[in-house]
């Protein structure tokens, strides 16, 4: 398969900016001409493999870290901001987008951020009545929106924290019975903190009073959820400066987005705990990313695996980049990140041909699906359903659908690719993002129409869908 170009003018620049050099010295340092620098910096030359080996041995820049794929991610946001009707006539043409990803991806965010913005506020002018929306307290991203974008944009990798939890792991005392008597014992030994079970509230996972010597767990979730939960405690204790100060690099508008991400990012540190990146990278490749068996080793559960294997994004270290979401019985997408060009919608409802709605059909099957996205990417896909019962007869019983893939040249890494015609392009069903901005004129399920086309209504002819598109 041919190699996409890599262009990475903007990573360019700032390499040349953090060694203070001119485009003259850099290019020497490169080996190359001051012009052919400039064209590779302005994107309209991609990188050669020369280039990249001198950034490596000048400058000792990881060649793994320069990838496209932020680009593309953040090229899916910008096109789907620009489908709004309110640029209709002066959206900017994809050549024009993609420039823009790529020379200044700071103002692409900012403009993604704007229209963030504008859309919540249009949607609070149709559903809310005067009294709330003159207040002007809503018109900003909400804080769980805040922290989405965040870890969205750090790639869902956060360095420091996940070497520290691996660490912590390398601590805990191997003949343990599993990861939740090894850190009762951990937790009890190093911060005198003892581990109390409890017939609480149901819907309460721990909690612990400041200043004590006691952490409270509920006695009624899995020992797995009891050593996560334990983990996340050890996170906030062991490692509040530098939470605080990834917390304070995102510079989130309000005190309630960075109290989000401050469990975001504890929650982060337990699974990479109970799961330590080396370790876990190899046994994903060995299993062949099988969720049942990986949760069997780690003595995890499987959402925990299906969520570890999308922050697999260690520099040098990485593994298949995957897309993974967490859908209710609704088709509320209530955990999610891809590391793959699929990006999930920012506003309504996910495609309903996605295999992620047949899982609640069949709990606790594995649902294949060889899919095909608009822009021609086709992608394996896997979902299933987990069930969190939390109490007696009388209490709801929650259900999702976790739902992972990965693009189809990564399909004989997973054994869930095994017996599927990959070659065949009749196996591909064709699936969208969302409604909103899938532009298929002939899908039969379209709950919307797309907002950059025009519609045909014909009065004396119906079908399924209402109407034609241009």
């Amino acid at each position: 398969m041919r190699s996409s170009k890599l262009f990475i003018g903007q990573s360019l620049r700032d390499i040349r900016t953090e060694h203070e050099l001119t485009q003259a010295g850099f290019a020497k340092a490169l080996g190359i001409s001051t012009s052919y620098l400039n064209q590779m910096e302005n994107n309209q030359r991609h990188v050669t493999a020369t280039v990249l080996l001198a950034l490596a041995e000048q400058y000792s820049v990881d060649i793994a870290t320069l990838s496209s794929h932020d680009h593309e991610r953040l090229l899916a946001d910008l096109v789907e901001c620009f489908a709004d009707p309110v640029f209709k006539g002066r959206a900017p043409s994809a050549h024009e987008l993609k420039l823009a990803t790529q020379n200044s991806p700071g103002v692409a965010r900012a403009l993604i951020t704007m229209h963030q913005a504008l859309r919540q506020t249009s949607d609070q002018l149709a559903e809310l009545d005067d009294s709330i929306h003159r207040t002007g307290s809503l018109s900003e991203p909400t804080p769980y929106e805040e922290v989405r974008d965040y870890f969205h944009f750090t790639n869902n990798y956060l360095h420091d924290l996940d070497t520290a939890a691996e660490d912590l792991t390398k601590r805990l005392d191997p003949s343990a019975r599993d990861p939740f008597d090894a850190l009762s014992a951990y937790a009890e030994a190093k911060h005198h903190l003892r581990i109390v079970l409890e017939d609480g509230d149901s819907a309460t996972l721990r909690h612990y009073v400041p200043g004590g010597n006691s952490l409270y767990l509920n006695k009624r979730h899995s020992r797995a959820t009891r050593a996560f939960q334990i983990a996340c405690h050890i996170g906030l204790l062991e490692h509040s400066s530098t939470i605080d100060a990834l917390i304070a690099s995102a510079q989130f508008r309000t005190d309630e987005a960075a109290d989000i991400c401050r469990i975001g990012v504890a929650n982060y540190f337990a699974g990479a705990t109970l799961m330590p990146y080396e370790a876990f990278h190899a046994a994903a490749r060995r299993l062949q990313h099988d969720l049942m068996l990986l949760a069997d080793e780690f003595d995890t559960s499987i959402e925990q695996v299906a969520h570890r294997l999308s922050t697999l994004q260690r520099p040098g270290l990485t593994g298949v980049p995957i897309f993974f979401a967490r859908v209710d019985r609704a088709g509320n997408i209530t955990k999610r990140h891809s590391a793959t060009k699929l990006q999930f919608a920012r506003f309504g409802s996910a495609c309903p041909l996605w295999n992620a709605h047949k899982a609640f059909e069949s709990p606790g099957q594995f649902i294949r699906q060889l899919a095909e996205t608009p822009d021609g990417e086709r992608y394996l896909c896997v979902a299933t359903t987990v069930d969190k019962p939390s109490g007696g007869f009388t209490d709801p019983n929650r259900r999702y659908a976790l739902a992972l893939g990965c693009e189809v040249k990564y399909i004989d890494q997973f054994v869930y690719g095994s017996q599927l015609n990959a070659a065949a392009p009749e196996a591909y069903e064709p699936i969208g993002v969302s409604c909103r901005i899938c532009e298929r004129a002939d899908c039969v399920q379209r709950a919307a129409p797309p907002l950059k086309s025009t519609l045909h209504i014909d009065q004396n002819v119906r079908k399924i869908i209402p109407y034609g598109l241009s």
